[in-house]
């Protein structure tokens, strides 16, 4: 060195100053700003003083100092002394706590020995000794026990303040785990800097916020060591090891005035705590994604720690090599090192050069390719596996949302939103959120995507909350819940749903539930949900009691069952140019029921006139009303009422119910105006008049005061002593101007009070929002106290009030026997073949000892409605298993005019013995269908029974023949009987010798296989059902059509109370929670409110071919007798049955028919039409069949040929009739004849 440095040393003044070399690396020290510039100055002079001086490799070592910077004044690096303050910390601290256990360990072994010596010497010595003795040896005890709990409760508070069990806790925690993450973040911006510098405490900003965090770990350390049990474990951990090797060199830096980057990238190994701190927060819920997290950390952690190690030692250099062997990368090129390095591809353009790095790379690959392989496919896989449908729902401002779940595939989706999204409703501004627990398929996601502005899908499931929440279930409208109904166990499928609904209404008590049940039985478990409440608009649509419901109906009036299912599905109108049956049949499907608001030009007339009117001027057939009570004790009191007659009169803001085949076409009733649009001949001209406007501007001033007044005094609106002069001369003015009403409030509100006042008002504020209004018991039918002549006294009908024969059910609606045993109504072939059942209902049932019930009780009920006489009951027998039919007799054994044949329905002689060819209906059922997996085998047991009925040929006399041999004539074919003239039946349509003419009605679970039915139809196997014949003619039903009923329900929910009023024949809420309680009809005593239950309207077939209607019946038209039938006998036309072929001119020997829904006015009639209509309770018709006795059935007891047509005859002499009008009315009543 002094060879070298001579020439130097002399230039500078004999070499007392320090020279730094030309090639200084990045590694070396640096200097502020100022040392800097001057060393740069003085070595470039010296450079160029002496060119070929060469300089030692001892130089490197040699760093430059000024007096502003107090760094070593020996200019030697000091890495050491940092990494040495670590190193004593942990080996100190490790020896300490192995010297403490040793010290400990001896102690308590020689404590032991001494123990037991002393215990011996005890022993020894006796117990004579005196108490005082032993006093200090006491004292000591007790203080090392008091010294003891001390120390555990001190480790008790520390170990309580770092396990996050209280909120003090979790800050801590939280608060530790964001500090670390700073402290890598400073590590990350001053790893841009050398490895060593020398830095200022007082002028480093970083620095200082770098030794707050560091003091603030060092009392979190603390904490952790006394709560700690085992310290030796404790001292080992990864989280004290970090501190060790990051913490002590803060302290060493402050003291220096220098900074080491060192091994500060180690506070990367906390993010491995992150899915901790993320639980302690409540964000990670899953084990999916606390595992996701999980593996992300560890590998990102370990990812940055050994990109930190490879920056710090190929930026130092090897220590034997004096630190000449090394090279500038900044942290992120060692980061992207690593990942090349952990993938296996190895790029070459970055390397460690180091043997140090060199060395840790050989061993990090056997990990890091280990940790690369296993983590990134399953964080891959977890990241994969993540629910794409597993968002939450966004509520739109002003758009309402419902949540629809249960049973969600293609099939149900699609017929639901058919149905709800049709373009005949008004403009549907709901959001539909389908939530079901597994993912779609891709048909379904397909679906989804073509109806994306409406629908919405999540993934999730209705029994957790946390999905609940999700689709924001507490600010839906409404939640649907859709049913499995090919499912093979109906009571589980049942029991899911209800669990649905108890999840929902748990969550949310006051949403609004529509579900769907398969089994009657179990609507009874609703009722046990504390906030299930029908008022508030929660529904169950049990499809067994709606299915079998509108095939009882399809009993007393053929094709009706398909006429309700087109009114309340969604059809869009198919134009036929035609002259066929398919162009009057689809354009009566066409037709939907709504419900609009009467306009107050109605108000004050009556039902038949508002009907004539709404016909024949607005053409919309009205069939019933909601109608609200006057009185003030019932005053939110809500009735739906059927046709009810001439007695009620229309009151300002009443509901009616509609047949149309469009929304817009209801407004007119709202819009209609008698001053406006008395004039007008084009309906759609009729719309908001400007009168209407000034009307209701006007109005609007004392409306309430109107009401209240008027109802409460119970005056006319000029009388009323409660409204002031002005608003009284308001009133007579808007009077003159528009007449409302001939007729007061007052008017309409007596003729009620009787009946109205029997239950009390039950009406909640959320129902009064909703357009339908309350939903209301069948029984609501207008029970007009002085018009009923049941309950007038002196009347003949008054002997039928027998206190001591129970004949209906408690609450009147059914007809009622006393429970008769099975074997009491179980008929042989030859006990059968010997009765002679004519006019009668054949249930063709397929089942056995394992099959699901069906609940036959449902198809019982409307047959035995309490509105028919007991004359007029069509005799029922079940022709099927015995096995079966026991489990259900259960609950039929309260019904009259039943009878069991134990056989088999595909048995020819079984169905002989039932004179199925005089029978008015052939009902074929089966429980098997849902147990078979391939659709198409389904209903192969319904369709062989159909066929083979269909095959089978019949002798036209063999019905007489038998009658005579037993001495039984049926009335129907007695033509002296003064009950039976001629009529539409037996006399004039020829007999039945084929099976093809037997009135079948066959029930379809899969809606394809209706092809099977008819052999002679030319039907598509794709055909939609209601386009198919044997549907249009009402021979076949599938449950597939009830699925409209969800979308109706919600849109309108008076619409299913007025479809089970008119399908199950009076059930309501009140019998259904009865017969919840006793799975059975309870017999009832005849009181006047209970037969005023029966005076209720039915649905009937009306027959043109003889009567006072056969001359409308002969190229007449639909209008006219519209008109005549509702003037004359309150009877409400909707519809016609007609023959397949009657629009042929030549004659045709098809007896199949079709239904016609509402046809227009002009509608040409022909006389073998039978029409559809809802006829008033004949009080009369049983009087001539008092002498019948109202007995349950025996074996040898006959049935009457008694079809659901009716005849109304007409005399012979027709110019002899009265010529007063009532005359001749009263007269026609009393001569009906019910077939």
């Amino acid at each position: 060195m002094a060879n070298g440095g001579g020439g130097g040393g002399g230039g500078d003044g004999g070499g007392s100053s320090l020279r730094m070399s030309s090639n200084i690396h990045a590694n070396h020290l640096s200097l502020d700003a100022s040392s800097s510039s001057s060393s740069s100055s003085s070595s470039s002079s010296s450079s160029s003083s002496s060119p070929s001086v060469h300089e030692p490799k001892m130089d490197a070592l040699i760093i430059p100092v000024t007096m502003e910077v107090p760094c070593d004044s020996r200019g030697q690096r000091m890495w050491w002394a940092f990494l040495a303050s670590s190193m004593v910390t942990f080996f100190g601290g490790l020896f300490i706590i192995l010297l403490w256990r040793t010290l400990k360990y001896l102690w308590t072994v020689c404590c032991h020995c001494g123990g037991k010596t002393k215990e011996t010497q005890k022993i020894n010595n006796g117990s004579s000794q005196a108490d005082g003795t032993l006093k200090p040896v006491d004292e000591k005890e007790e203080a090392v026990a008091a010294e003891v709990g001390w120390m555990t409760s001190v480790k008790d508070w520390a170990g309580v303040m770092i396990s996050a069990q209280t909120l003090t806790g979790r800050v801590l925690v939280v608060l530790v785990f964001a500090l670390s993450i700073g402290a890598l973040v400073i590590y990350f911006i001053d790893s841009s800097n050398p490895i060593e510098s020398c830095q200022n405490f007082y002028k480093d900003f970083t620095l200082q916020i770098d030794m707050a965090f560091n003091v603030f770990f060092l009392l979190y350390f603390g904490l952790r060591f006394i709560a700690a049990n085992d310290k030796l474990w404790f001292w080992l951990e990864v989280n004290s090891v970090v501190d060790f090797f990051t913490v002590p060199p803060v302290f060493v830096s402050v003291y220096l005035n220098r900074s080491w980057l060192g091994l500060r990238f180690l506070r990367a190994l906390r993010l491995i705590q992150f899915s901790e701190i993320l639980q302690f927060l409540n964000i990670l819920k899953t084990s999916n994604s606390i595992k996701l997290v999980n593996l992300l950390s560890i590998f990102i952690s370990t990812w940055l720690t050994a990109a930190g190690f490879i920056h710090l030692v190929e930026n130092s250099g090897d220590p034997w090599e004096n630190f000449q062997n090394n090279q500038a990368l900044t942290y992120w090129e060692c980061v992207y090192l690593l990942m090349v390095t952990m993938s296996t591809v190895g790029y070459g353009d970055v390397y460690a050069k180091t043997t140090l790095g060199r060395l840790f790379m050989v061993f990090f690959i056997l990990g890091g390719l280990a940790m690369f392989a296993s983590y990134v496919p399953e964080i891959i896989e977890l990241i994969g596996n993540r629910k794409k449908y597993g968002g939450s729902y966004s509520a739109v401002s002003g758009r309402k949302h419902i949540v629809v779940c249960g049973h969600i595939t293609l099939e149900s989706v699609s017929n639901f939103l058919k149905d709800f999204l049709h373009k005949d409703r008004d403009d549907v501004n709901v959001e539909i959120v389908f939530l079901h627990n597994i993912s779609p398929n891709l048909e379904l996601e397909a679906l989804f995507k073509r109806h994306f502005t409406q629908v919405e899908f999540y993934q999730g499931s209705v029994l957790n909350p946390h999905d609940l929440a999700r689709v924001k279930i507490e600010s839906a409208d409404a939640c649907l819940i859709l049913a499995n109904k090919y499912c093979a166990d109906p009571d589980a499928e049942d029991a899911s749903n209800i669990m649905r609904v108890i999840s929902i209404k748990n969550y949310h008590p006051k949403i609004r539930i529509i579900t769907q049940m398969l089994q009657y039985h179990n609507k009874a478990h609703l009722l046990n949900i504390p906030s299930w409440n029908w008022k508030e608009g929660d529904d169950a649509i049990c499809l067994a009691e709606l299915k079998l419901g509108f095939i009882a109906q399809s009993c007393l009036a053929q094709g009706l069952s398909t006429m309700l299912a087109n009114l309340f599905s969604m059809r869009s109108f198919i134009k036929i140019e035609e002259d066929t049956w398919q162009k009057y049949y689809l354009e009566g499907v066409s037709n939907e029921m709504y419900t609009e608001y009467l306009s107050s030009a109605f108000v004050g007339l009556s039902f038949p006139t508002v009907c004539e009117l709404c016909f024949v001027k607005l053409k919309l057939l009205m069939i019933a009303i909601e109608y609200k009570s006057a009185n003030r004790e019932s005053r939110s009191r809500k009735r739906i009422l059927i046709n009810p007659g001439n007695h009620l009169k229309i009151q300002e803001g009443t509901l009616g119910f509609f047949i149309a085949s469009d929304a817009k076409e209801v407004k007119r009733a709202f819009f209609y105006c008698k001053a406006c649009h008395d004039d007008i001949t084009d309906p759609k001209r009729i719309k908001k008049c400007g009168c209407k406007r000034l009307i209701y501007s006007k109005m609007s001033i004392y409306k309430r005061m109107r009401r209240a007044c008027c109802f409460d005094c119970g005056r006319s609106e000029r009388d009323c002593s409660c409204m002031s002069g002005r608003v009284r001369g308001n009133v007579d003015t808007l009077g003159r101007a528009f007449p409302l009403s001939s007729v007061s409030v007052n008017d309409c509100s007596t003729s009620f009070c009787a009946f109205e006042d029997e239950q009390p008002s039950t009406l909640s504020p959320k129902k009064k929002q909703r357009n339908g209004g309350m939903r209301n018991s069948p029984n609501s039918s207008p029970k007009l106290m002085r018009h009923d002549p049941l309950l007038i006294p002196g009347n003949d009908q008054i002997d039928n009030m027998d206190s001591n024969v129970k004949k209906y059910d408690s609450t009147g609606m059914f007809h009622w026997c006393a429970p008769k045993e099975i074997e009491k109504v179980i008929l042989t072939r030859s006990e059968a073949a010997m009765t002679v059942l004519s006019g009668h209902v054949v249930v063709c049932i397929f089942g056995d000892v394992s099959s699901a019930l069906i609940g036959l009780r449902n198809l019982v009920m409307p047959l035995r409605a309490s509105n028919f006489h007991y004359h007029e009951l069509k005799h029922i027998v079940f022709v099927g298993s015995i096995e079966y039919l026991k489990r259900e007799w259960e609950t039929l054994h309260n019904f009259p005019k039943v009878s069991i044949l134990p056989g088999t329905p595909l048995s020819r002689a079984d169905l002989r013995a039932v004179n199925i060819n005089l029978c008015d209906m052939c009902v074929i059922l089966s429980a098997n269908q849902n147990n078979i997996d391939d659709t198409s085998l389904q209903d192969k047991e319904c369709i062989l029974a159909s066929l083979n009925i269909k095959s089978m040929q019949f002798d036209d006399s063999i019905g007489v023949l038998q009658a005579n041999s037993q001495g039984f004539t049926p009335p129907g074919m007695d033509r002296s009987s003064p009950d039976n003239s001629p009529v539409h039946g037996m006399l004039h349509q020829p007999s039945i010798t084929t099976g093809v003419n037997i009135p079948i009605i066959t029930e379809l679970v899969n809606d394809t296989n209706v092809q099977f039915l008819d052999q002679d139809d030319d039907d598509d196997p794709d055909t939609e059902l209601y386009l198919t014949q044997p549907f249009a003619c009402g021979t076949a039903f599938a449950v597939s059509v009830l699925d409209s009923l969800m979308s109706a329900t919600y849109f309108n929910d008076n619409i299913l109370t007025l479809i089970r009023t008119l399908v199950t024949g009076g059930a309501t809420p009140e019998l259904e929670a009865l017969i919840a309680e006793e799975n059975a009809l309870r017999g009832g005593y005849s009181t006047p409110q209970t037969l005023a239950n029966r005076d209720r309207c039915r649905v009937a077939q009306l027959a043109l071919l003889d009567g006072p209607f056969a001359d409308l019946g002969d190229g007449g038209c639909y209008g006219d007798l519209f008109c005549k039938a509702l003037k004359t006998y309150n009877m409400l036309c909707f519809g016609i049955y007609r023959l397949r072929d009657a629009h042929l001119s030549t004659p045709s020997q098809c007896t199949k028919r079709y239904v016609i829904t509402n046809p227009p006015y002009e509608f040409e009639l022909v006389p073998t039409d039978l029409i559809f209509c809802l006829m008033q309770f004949d009080h009369n018709a049983g009087q001539s069949r008092a002498s019948l006795s109202h007995s349950s059935h025996s074996s040898q007891s006959s049935s009457k040929k008694s079809s659901s047509i009716h005849s109304i005859p007409s005399t012979a002499n027709r110019p002899n009739r009265p010529k007063s009008r009532e005359s001749r009315d009263k007269q026609n009543r009393k001569e009906m004849v019910y077939r």
